[in-house]
């Protein structure tokens, strides 16, 4: 037997999905990261700081400061490999963020 969640819970589980991902895609760099790191995945490359760093012509601190906030909002998947972490974008996430946007704009 499953059990439905309420209803108000789903939405505020939307509400703070759209708020916490519009939070994470508030600067123009960081949308322009995903986007890169989107390309790359697509054409299996791997991505790493140092490539956000040559691609961007940023400072590591910065280009790190940007990816947290992006993993934080789990919009990007970070995996550690020898000395690199290495990023993905969470296609699932995003795509629920998407949905979740349609669906307020139409209420």
């Amino acid at each position: 037997m499953r059990i439905r969640k309420d209803n108000k819970e789903l939405l505020e589980n939307e509400i703070m999905l759209i708020s916490d991902v519009s939070d994470a895609l508030a600067h123009p760099l960081r949308v322009k990261i995903l986007k890169y790191i989107m390309t790359q995945n697509r054409n299996m490359k791997p991505v790493c700081t140092k490539d956000l760093v040559e691609e961007f012509g940023y400072a590591q601190a910065t280009i790190s400061q940007h990816m947290k906030k992006l993993v934080l909002a789990g919009l990007v998947e970070s995996k550690h490999k020898e000395k690199f972490n290495y990023y993905y974008v969470n296609l699932g996430l995003l795509a629920r963020y998407v949905n979740a946007a349609k669906k307020f704009s139409v209420d």
